[in-house]
């Protein structure tokens, strides 16, 4: 009972063909392989019909117009019944059925040939930028070694949780985003930034999934969800920026449907009109309607927008800049001024120690030593950056206690039997703290610095000055800037004091300090009065509002979600030169995409007046129509490069 209620199950199991490895790995390239095979048979057609066997040239010459034309005549037709509009595919299986239809075989299956090879390379370059995303998907491990009570377990990356710990191993690819618990290593960060230069990482030092270990093994404490990792960000948006058209794309799109109308009216009178009015016989005057009908389609005006601008976001993906869309990327070329917000995008956005002046009796080190000790208890970032500088010398910090922080003022704690304090002047005593060094401390806070003085049980020990250092790659990126002749302004909420410092040392053309949201947008709006097309750099919530209302605006990389989120272009790691690439390659694809136009518009122009003055066979006509379709198509991909 059991084998016959077994055989009845298999019986009923429905058939699945499973693709061979041969079928799959050629899949990809049918729409290529379906064109060359079409070029072959025009070939044997061709040699069949000179050879007198007339029926037999037909009917491969039939064999080449399905094979070749397949692919786009469906595309055609779904197209025209889901938008209601006509379309270039339908202009083209018209002039290669009208071709047929007066006895040109030939020269329509030429027509399916081409039109065919060059939508074969149309798809090569959607495919190349939807590899883009694939090779982005490969750089990411599906598998991690967690730690997990001392002992190693390869999980799913899936199956990991913030907080995790996983142990990365040298030449393996970081699975998650994290910070470095244990251990020191070089970190190629190229496939996110595109810098070829591996960066040093240590302990606290944040890392991202989809780079590679370089050194030595290092312990990472995961810090974002996989799904909200820094990775599966740029892959998001690159989708998106794939699938959202320029203006210049959608004009065109919109123009097609009427143009294709205009072409098929004329050709309908064309097909009429010069037997009456120029006296043309029937079938010049059919056979000039046909090669209007080839001539007039605008295949190259079509496709003079969408690879450039596919192959423009593609390359800037591979550089670290990521485009949400083909607009964005089209109006960066066309800035006048570019505003920056300070904190985190001119700056580290981190505090740094600049200068650590001690009393005569007292080592610069030693002194750094001991606030270190009482400061590494504290959360405050100076507390932070003190600590940082004193182990990044290879300092060891003794035990402190009685620890006692008083917000907003300092702290002080018992470092190896001598209290110690470390604050704002009024904490260890103004009059003290203003007259040590010969007023030391009020120098360098005009200098942009904050002022950390350090108090023993013999006075002040000394001071230490910590600044949100600028970017070096910042200062060049100004420079490159200004030397396009773009305006750049920097929009903080900082003191004027500090904003002027930084605006000096950054070559920055203007700013306005003291800012809260609402101001950065007031400043905005200013700015786009004076230069119309503006574009807003920056990196917090603070900054959303004005990356809102900017034309262009430009987030960080390492910023927050909201700042992300409201941007138009993000720079995946807080390097601002990128800025002046994607400005440059906005500069290319613009360049491009206009030649493209005035080429194709031009060639059209030619053509059509050749085929009225009866000067221009169909053949040529196919062959100028489709070649200059393919030429727009390979100018475009030059900015796979």
């Amino acid at each position: 009972m059991n084998a016959n209620t077994n055989t009845t199950k298999a019986y009923r199991s429905p058939l699945r063909w499973k693709e061979p490895v041969w079928f799959t790995n050629i899949k990809p390239h049918l729409e290529l392989i379906a064109a060359l095979i079409s070029g072959v048979l025009i070939v044997i057609g061709w040699y069949l019909n000179h050879q007198q066997l007339e029926t037999a040239a037909v009917i491969t010459y039939i064999s080449a117009y399905l094979i070749g034309g397949y692919a786009k005549a469906k595309e055609g037709i779904q197209a025209t019944l889901a938008e209601k509009s006509l379309n270039v595919e339908l202009l083209m299986i018209l002039a290669a059925i009208g071709s047929a239809a007066i006895g040109y075989w030939s020269e329509g299956a030429v027509l399916i040939f081409i039109f065919a090879l060059s939508g074969a390379l149309e798809s090569y370059t959607m495919d190349r930028s939807r590899k883009e995303i694939s090779a982005l998907l490969n750089l990411q491990p599906e598998t991690a070694v967690r730690i997990r009570n001392g002992s190693e377990e390869i999980v799913s990356v899936k199956q990991l949780t913030v907080g995790d710990i996983v142990l990365v191993k040298p030449g393996e690819r970081i699975p998650v985003d994290g910070t470095i618990q244990d251990g020191t290593t070089y970190i190629d960060e190229s496939p996110l930034t595109g810098e070829s230069i591996p960066v040093t990482k240590q302990a606290g030092d944040e890392v991202f999934a989809g780079t590679v270990n370089m050194r030595g093994s290092v312990m990472i404490v995961m810090t974002k969800p996989s799904s909200e990792s820094l990775f599966q960000k740029i892959i998001r948006l690159v989708e998106s920026a794939q699938s959202e058209k320029s203006p210049a794309q959608q004009f065109i799109e919109r123009f097609e449907g009427t143009y294709v109308k205009v072409v098929l009216l004329l050709v309908g009178i064309m097909m009429v009109l010069p037997h009456y009015v120029l006296g043309w016989t029937w079938q010049e005057t059919l056979y000039r309607a046909m090669v209007l009908l080839v001539v007039a389609s605008p295949c190259a005006l079509v496709a003079s927008i969408m690879p450039a601008t596919l192959s423009a976001i593609s390359n800037g993906a591979r550089q670290g800049i990521l485009f949400k869309g083909g607009v964005h990327l089209e109006k960066l070329s066309k800035l006048k001024a570019i505003a920056f917000d300070k904190t985190g995008t001119l700056t580290r956005g981190k505090p740094q120690v600049t200068d650590v002046i001690a009393r005569d009796d007292l080592d610069k080190s030693e002194l750094l030593r001991k606030v270190a000790a009482i400061e590494r208890y504290s959360n405050h970032p100076l507390a932070a950056a003190i600590v940082q500088a004193a182990v990044s010398s290879g300092i060891e910090l003794p035990r402190a206690v009685h620890m006692e922080d008083i917000a907003g003022y300092g702290i002080q704690a018992e470092v190896e039997g001598v209290t110690w304090q470390a604050g704002k002047a009024d904490f260890v005593g103004r009059a003290d703290a203003e007259s040590f060094g010969g007023g030391i401390g009020a120098k360098l806070e005009k200098e942009g610095k904050t002022i950390v003085y350090v108090r023993d049980d013999r006075g002040i020990a000394g001071v230490i000055a910590l600044k949100d250092v600028i970017r070096d790659e910042s200062v060049n990126a100004i420079r490159i800037l200004r030397k396009a002749g773009i305006h750049t302004m920097m929009i903080t909420g900082d003191s004027r004091s500090t904003a002027a410092v930084i605006a000096a040392e950054s070559g920055i053309d203007g700013y306005a300090a003291e800012c809260l949201p609402e101001d950065k947008v007031t400043e905005m709006k200013k700015l786009k009065q004076s230069y119309r097309t503006v574009a807003m750099v920056g990196d917090g919530i603070n900054d959303a509002p004005a990356l809102a209302i900017a034309d262009v605006g430009i987030a960080m990389g390492e910023g927050t979600d909201v700042a992300m989120q409201t941007a138009d272009v993000i720079l995946v790691k807080n390097d601002l030169e990128k800025l002046a690439y994607a400005i440059n390659l906005s500069k290319r694809m613009n360049r491009i995409v206009k030649q493209n136009i005035a080429f194709s518009i031009l060639v059209i122009i030619a053509l059509i007046i050749s085929n009225f003055t009866q000067s221009l066979a169909l053949p040529f006509g196919v062959i100028g129509h489709e070649g200059s379709t393919i030429l727009v198509i390979l100018n475009g991909l030059r900015l796979l490069r």
